[in-house]
């Protein structure tokens, strides 16, 4: 008797624990239900898809060729491209507006400026800079060529520059302002002030749906970052509340599930759905943390496999390499291939955190002495995200620098839930 008395209060007491770790849940049922059931093609999208076919039709009626025409239908291939996350729309409108720039022997600056933004999408960065440069020499007004510098040079890891064209096009009341200052303020590890400039932004998109959901969106990720999952929750449903085909803010919800609910089941039956509505990998990125999560290795492997055919297609060039030097130091047990990507990624923007990237692949491939010539010279000092505060501390600890390595582990973990699940509990265990 006296032991089944043990094991009940065993149980009770378990269960306390559970309940005071996850507490009440954000993410209900009947929430995440009603946005499946409930989800239909926004207005914005619906927009999207008549000025599509209303400057295609402008294009094919058009016997003379018409650059302005061909270049909003290349505008609105990109705006479909926000929605759906088919990268061929992407593809399509910078190879359509470079044809443009052809048939004007080169002399259109708004047309460089838009393959500024359109390589930045792919993360051309150096390319982007090469467009940038090119339409300055053509004449630009002052603000695009402000906004436009900056993109590129914080891309590419110039901060200093960055900073300097930031301060030019300072305007409290421009959204586009107060996008760059909270994106500048998370770089420089201020995430309260990069939360409240994001805020503005959407305050100041009014009522631009698309562009207020951007920002929200946005401010969902950085109450992640911060810990503060209650308000993150708040921002991403005001963001489906402006754009109810928002489905970034949706996986955001199905992390929150995850995270702080515990609730498995209901985070993969959004990620499941979010999949079944993009045509990009990034729902299949969450399905590895959910797998992670679960502690399922095979599941886990699956999914990584899966993601890596998609990602690693030449299409998308770039924009993957940051989750796939993850997933092979992680899932897929590849560092030879991680290092590989992260010096490549090198070439395109050289910055700390891409230096972080390439320094932790470098050690997992044995290569202790260059990852730390890597850190002495790149990385010390400079301001990191978690998962490369994470990455900097296994490389203290493999050094034998334990106190470095402990005050990384610190650092990381006031940002934890920026790292997987599978980096979280290596983070707990090495506190």
């Amino acid at each position: 008797m006296r032991s089944l008395q043990i094991f009940l209060l065993s149980i009770c007491t378990s269960f306390l624990v559970q309940c005071n770790k996850f507490g009440d849940p954000l993410v209900s049922e009947s929430y995440a239900d009603s946005l499946i059931a409930n989800y239909s093609t926004s207005k914005a999208a619906k927009f999207n898809n008549d000025e599509l076919n209303f400057w295609q039709s402008r294009i094919k009626n058009n016997k003379n060729f018409d650059h302005v025409s061909t270049q909003k239908y290349a505008s609105q291939l990109v705006t479909r491209f926000g929605f759906t996350g088919d990268i061929q729309d992407l593809k399509d409108a910078d190879s359509i507006v470079l044809n443009v720039e052809k048939e004007l022997n080169n002399k259109e600056a708004y047309a460089f400026l838009t393959l500024v933004h359109y390589s930045i999408l792919q993360h051309r960065f150096l390319k982007a800079k090469e467009y940038l440069e090119k339409a300055k020499a053509l004449g630009i007004k002052d603000l695009e060529n402000y906004a436009n510098t900056f993109d590129v040079e914080f891309e590419l890891g110039n901060i200093k520059a960055a900073k300097e064209n930031l301060e030019k096009m300072k305007d409290d009341k421009s959204y586009a302002y107060q996008f760059r200052k909270s994106k500048m303020a998370h770089y420089e590890g201020d995430l309260d002030a990069s939360t409240s400039r994001m805020e503005e932004a959407a305050h100041l998109a009014g009522d631009n749906a698309v562009l207020q959901s951007i920002a929200l969106s946005n401010v969902g990720d950085l109450y992640n970052h911060a810990g503060k999952l209650d308000e993150a929750f708040k921002s991403y449903k005001k963001s489906l509340k402006a754009n109810s085909a928002d489905l970034h803010s949706m996986m955001g919800i199905g992390m929150i599930a995850m995270m702080k609910d515990n609730n498995e089941a209901l985070a993969e039956k959004i990620f499941k759905f979010v999949q079944s509505k993009s045509k990009s990998p990034d729902a299949l990125y969450k399905m590895i943390l959910l797998a992670q999560h679960k502690q399922d290795k095979n599941l886990e492997l699956k999914y990584a496999t899966e993601f890596e055919t998609i990602a690693s297609n030449a299409i998308y060039e770039n924009m993957y390499h940051k989750y796939l030097i993850q997933i092979y130091t992680e899932s897929l047990k590849n560092p030879a291939k991680a290092e590989m990507l992260a010096k490549k990624e090198l070439e395109t923007r050289a910055t700390p955190q891409t230096y972080s990237w390439y320094a932790f692949a470098l050690m997992e491939n044995n290569k202790l002495a260059e990852a730390n010539e890597i850190y002495n010279k790149h990385i010390k000092g400079q301001p990191l995200e978690a998962l490369e505060l994470y990455y900097m501390g296994r490389l203290m600890e493999a050094s034998k620098k334990g106190y470095n390595a402990k005050e990384y582990y610190k650092a990381a973990d006031e940002n934890k839930y920026d790292l997987s699940p599978a980096l979280m509990r290596d983070l707990e265990d090495r506190l």
